[in-house]
């Protein structure tokens, strides 16, 4: 499979050589709600270089809570809003605006926001249109399955954010493997970093020598929070202060059946005598504080992509035990900047955090390492070089073949 190896940043030229105009890039997403594709999608748009590109975001969505981490969004942010589920409609008004932007480059996320930049940026003629893979393991429904094969002629490049995404992709779409490039999630490395603690654990009504586990995710299944739950029961047994820390909510409109999901969960915490241990603290736009105010956080997926939350907490020098599935082995070296464990062996997980809890000179080694990891790999820097290069390469590319920018 022809991938983006990771390189650090320094390493990366530019190999933009075309004149006039910056590139007009598209990015389309389905929402900007308080998710890590979605997130992911703004940092990109702020850190894409300005010389080499012009770029937008376009949410078919009205719900945009994240639109305040966009820069100028008053000029770059752009809603398309679906009316309803089956709106047809979202493909020529998006075609619309692609053409009045005379994008050379539409990039989708997300499935309804996937399809739509396909089709549109086909119609508007556009010069490349790519796709996303966020995930790996999932499973979709029929008409989605379809939706996605009938429009592979459609799509230049998709574009994984991990090794296993376009592995999993590229068997379920039946799709070649030329077809994919992988360029791992970053993180700002500026707003994720290592600051006093002692002003959000005051806030949050927490003791300054309580131990301190966080657990940064939405409330679906994916995200195995029973797994975290059953380590936390363990853990309570050798250290009663721990104190537990919930950050994520539900999808928005309990989508892919999230509120249930998470009534589970909330009913599972009582079940195993965890509520009077646990803030359960919902969705927070300023997630940095939350991260220095925890000794470690864990992640314990069932599948992901390239987990934000992993390289945020790195990058506030916070160690992590997260499970050994996707690409975590890639992001998260293993007791160097935290733990790797197997999916439901919450038990090793308890084993390493408690050893992280205790240790406190480990624990600072483990959180220095990761620091210097996260900033020298998986910066939104190096996300934008990166992504920047993908971009310039496909198109010179397109170009060279005798389809130019339009």
């Amino acid at each position: 499979m022809s991938t983006i190896t990771q390189t650090p940043a320094a390493a990366f030229g530019h190999t933009s050589d075309v004149a006039h105009r910056p590139l007009c890039i598209v990015l389309v997403v389905s929402n900007l709600e308080f998710g890590g594709t979605q997130r992911q999608v703004v940092e990109l748009a702020n850190h894409l270089d300005e010389a080499r590109f012009a770029v937008h975001l376009c949410s078919l969505s009205g719900f945009v809570p994240l639109a305040d981490k966009l820069r100028r969004s008053d000029t770059r942010l752009h809603i398309i809003k679906k009316r309803f589920k089956f709106d047809l409609t979202v493909v020529p008004r998006l075609a619309r605006l692609l053409r009045r932007l005379r994008a050379d480059l539409v990039h989708g996320f997300l499935f309804d926001a996937d399809i739509a930049a396909r089709l549109a940026g086909r119609l508007a003629g556009v010069g490349a249109v790519l796709g996303s893979e966020r995930n790996t393991n999932y499973t979709l429904t029929r008409r989605q399955l379809l939706s996605y094969r009938w429009t592979r002629g459609c799509v230049d490049l998709v574009v994984a954010n991990s090794e296993a995404g376009a592995r999993f992709n590229s068997r379920m779409l039946r799709q070649d493997s030329s077809k994919y490039r992988v360029v791992h999630n970053g993180v700002d490395i500026d707003a994720f970093a290592p600051r006093d603690g002692s002003s959000a654990r005051k806030a949050l009504g927490l003791q300054e020598s309580d131990p301190v586990v966080g657990m940064f995710a939405s409330f679906k299944p994916q995200k195995n929070h029973a797994m975290f739950f059953a380590a936390a029961r363990r853990l309570l047994d050798d250290l009663p202060d721990t104190r537990f820390l919930l950050v994520g909510d539900e999808l928005h409109g309990g989508l892919h059946g999230s509120d249930a999901y998470k009534q589970r969960m909330v009913g599972l915490l009582d079940e195993l005598g965890l509520r009077e241990r646990c803030l359960c603290l919902g969705n927070q736009v300023d997630v940095a504080r939350l991260y220095n105010a925890c000794d470690v956080t864990v992640l314990p997926s069932l599948h992901e992509g390239t987990p934000n939350v992993l390289l945020e907490s790195m990058a506030c020098a916070v160690p992590v035990v997260a499970t050994n599935v996707s690409d975590n082995a890639h992001i998260v070296p293993h007791d160097k900047a935290g733990y790797l464990v197997e999916p439901g062996d919450d038990k090793m997980m308890a084993v390493h955090l408690r050893e992280i809890l205790t240790n406190h000179a480990r624990r600072r080694e483990m959180g220095t390492a990761a620091r210097q990891w996260v900033t020298e790999m998986f910066s939104t820097k190096v996300l934008a070089l990166r992504m920047g290069d993908t971009y310039e390469s496909l198109l010179a590319t397109r170009s060279v073949a005798g389809q130019p920018r339009s």
